[in-house]
């Protein structure tokens, strides 16, 4: 039997919810499956069985099949179901908890009650013991000092180093009361799905929903080497042991799921950590360093750059999480402009971004003018006090040159840009003036070339006048045609394909979705980010999980793009087609970079053409198409590498961030000119992304924010997104 979800939950026997941020000793639900793994935070039991539910019930509609484990234990030492319910059932004593445990959906609940009402059921003091309420609880002893078990301390599975007894209901690792809890809910689930569900060992048919049990710590070692940065050991659990379940060959998968005995139950994978080990570490591989030979550039009619090589993403073995600053300094020194050039008429290069330095035709002002409306004289004509010029006939103004020499002591009306006649070096301001027809009359001294303008002191001829990598917008081109130069050396538009693969994807919200569909989120977000940075998007279209049809759309896109974006599909650790055929062709790389929302940034040469894998979540695409791809594509279109400009503004919210990553949170300027962040951190919220004006960057360090707090915004516009 194969799965095609894999859930791993770390359950909570806790009689309060948990706290409101994200914490240990609370519930964690892992889920891996084609689009990657993900770990979500649950503060109470109902809130996570609820949200099994509704994962299960989405499944079964779509046909999918789920393996859920969970970490507490299913059944107890042999003898104890038969002595309580007269059967050997384990679902007896399922049914029989389910019919005693009270669990509100705070948390508060009557385990210990229950636990010291099955004790006084049998002689001496047990099997169940601990008590950590303030209160004494009668049947139910605080510690095991005097404690009688008139059965098994543990079941054979419970050997197992780290496993702790089946009985225990307080203190670390008090899987008894977890149990007590977690039966409950689970006999619950049985309820209601009826013959949909198994629990394995106990029940050996096929089933669309697979119950097993757990322990994470099996592999503790593992989840360590592949925790995030400052990441809750029971987050990692869950997210390890779930990319390590759907990377297990499935023949296997399931023999462990069937293995165990029918009344005790079993841990899945138990004497098979090594296999477990081994899976977990292939669905987080280390990074590769493929050594390919480099790449012949492509023939085209205009000269071209050389082409990136296969292994230019390629990282050092052994790197582990790296810092952004380090990831960007790396992508920056990977990569190059892949564009060729042409020539285009300047009034048709808006946007373009300029391949070659450009030189001035001619000077610019041509000639000396005139800064000012007033009269115009030579200096050494003047002095101090009060001064008498007699006009001479006519005026020089812009377009319209005085024809004649202005004599010596004699003034001309002169107009803003109109160029100095023969004789005239100095303008008065016609301000400072008083004047008829014949006459103007103003004080002096006046300053030697006063109000005008030298012959090219803004730009002179053959003057380097814009250089290459700039692009070119509104006051380039005016300055390209005041220096009179009527083409330009241009690079090609960067064509950015934008792929997009799953089944669960639906194209276009005009087409309809089932509950378990999602429309396709992410493609119009990186389209439209290519059309703002004035790069040509190639859209590359939607195609299912089919290995065959992905090849042939990304060899399409290798003809028709220059760089290719993906999300989800391509990402690190996800074992799906896109990833599969990148490394067939032995130049995939994941970058694992330390950076909140994200996950690895997947990298890749397909064809000779770049593939950046970016997440499958919007938010966290959103976050790492600004911070990465902006920059990379801007480089890569021969604009240089794009640095975002931020500010420091006072914080209008709180948080502590820990030490380890960067984070970005979707933020906006109030109306005081501080930041206020969304909500809700949760990747999933995507409108946030609408509701935010900017991102408030964090640094790697340990940060406690409070309100007042400077911090760095970085406003959208600053990331070209407009």
């Amino acid at each position: 039997m194969r799965f095609d979800t894999f859930v791993v939950v770390d359950w909570s026997g806790a009689s309060k919810p948990s706290p409101v941020g994200e914490s240990k000793d609370a519930i964690w639900i892992g889920i891996a499956r084609e689009q990657g793994v993900a770990a979500s935070y649950h503060r109470t039991r109902e809130a996570a069985t609820e949200t099994l539910v509704q994962l299960f019930e989405a499944e079964r509609a779509a046909g999918r099949r789920v393996l859920a484990g969970f970490d507490f234990p299913f059944a107890y030492p042999k003898g104890f179901a038969e002595a309580l319910t007269g059967r050997s059932d384990p679902f007896a004593i399922w049914e029989a908890l389910a019919e005693r445990i009270e669990d509100a959906p705070d948390n508060a609940n009557n385990r210990l009650e229950v636990a010291a009402e099955i004790n006084r059921l049998f002689p001496g003091s047990g099997p169940f013991w601990g008590n950590g309420m303030a209160r004494d609880i009668q049947h139910l002893p605080r510690t095991k000092q005097g404690y009688a078990n008139p059965f098994a301390e543990s079941r054979t599975c419970d050997e197992t180093p780290g496993a702790q007894p089946v009985w225990k209901l307080a203190g670390a690792g008090s899987v008894g009361s977890q149990g007590l809890l977690g039966i409950a809910r689970l006999q619950a689930l049985r309820e209601r799905f009826g013959k949909d569900i198994a629990v394995r060992p106990f029940e050996q048919q096929d089933a669309p929903l697979v119950l097993v049990e757990l322990f994470p710590s099996l592999i503790k070692g593992t989840v360590a080497a592949l925790a995030e940065p400052d990441e809750i050991k029971d987050r990692a659990q869950v997210r390890v042991l779930a990319g390590a379940l759907r990377a297990l060959d499935p023949a296997l998968l399931d023999t462990l799921t069937r293995a165990g005995d029918p009344e005790e139950g079993w841990i899945l994978g138990l004497g098979h950590e090594s296999s477990l080990s081994d899976a977990a570490q292939s669905a987080f591989p280390q990074l590769p360093e493929p050594a390919m030979p480099a790449e012949t550039p492509r023939a085209n009619d205009d000269l071209q750059p050389p082409r990136l090589r296969n292994d230019c993403f390629a990282m050092p073995q052994g790197v582990s999480w790296m810092p952004v600053d380090e990831a960007l300094s790396k992508l920056r020194a990977a990569l190059r402009p892949v564009t060729g050039t042409e020539t285009v008429p300047t009034l048709e290069a808006a946007g373009r971004v300029l391949a070659a330095d450009v030189a001035a035709k001619r000077s610019n002002p041509p000639m000396p003018n005139s800064a000012v409306d007033g009269y115009g004289f030579a200096h050494g004509a003047t002095g101090s006090g009060v001064q008498r010029l007699p006009l001479v006939a006519g005026r020089a103004a812009a377009g319209q040159p005085y024809p004649h020499a202005v004599p010596p002591g004699h003034a001309v009306r002169i107009l803003t840009g109109a160029i100095l006649p023969e004789g005239v070096d100095t303008v008065v301001l016609e301000e400072d003036t008083n004047s008829d027809a014949t006459t103007v009359v103003f004080d002096g001294p006046i300053k030697p070339r006063a109000n005008t303008r030298k012959a090219g002191e803004d730009v002179a001829a053959g003057a380097a006048a814009l250089q290459k990598g700039r692009r070119l917008r509104a006051p380039e081109l005016a300055l390209a045609s005041a220096l009179g130069i009527a083409e330009l050396p241009v690079h090609r538009p960067l064509r950015v394909g934008v792929l997009s693969t799953g089944d669960e994807i639906i194209p276009a919200p005009s087409l309809p979705a089932e509950p378990h569909q999602i429309w396709d989120a992410n493609r119009p977000m990186l389209l439209s980010l290519a059309q703002g940075w004035r790069f040509e998007p190639v859209d590359l279209g939607h195609i299912k999980d089919d290995a065959g049809l992905i090849e042939a759309r990304l060899n399409e896109g290798a003809r028709e793009a220059d760089v290719i974006l993906t999300s989800g599909g391509a990402s690190a650790g996800d074992e799906d087609h896109v990833s599969a055929l990148l490394r067939a062709r032995g130049s995939l790389s994941a970058w694992r970079i330390a950076l909140k929302p994200g996950r690895p940034l997947a990298l890749a040469m397909w064809e000779g053409v770049p593939v950046f894998g970016l997440p499958g979540n919007p938010v966290a695409a959103l976050v790492c198409a600004l911070v990465f791809a902006r920059p990379a594509l801007s480089l890569m279109s021969g604009a240089g590498w794009n640095e975002p400009r931020g500010f420091t503004v006072p914080a209008a919210f709180s948080k502590r961030k820990k030490q380890g990553r960067r984070e970005y949170l979707r933020a906006r300027l109030t109306d005081a000119g501080h930041a206020e962040v969304f909500a809700s951190e949760g990747s999933g919220r995507i409108s946030g992304l609408s509701w935010a004006d900017g991102l408030v960057e964090l640094p790697d360090a340990a940060m406690d924010v409070e309100p007042g707090t400077p911090v760095r915004y970085i406003p959208y516009a600053s990331f070209g997104l407009v």
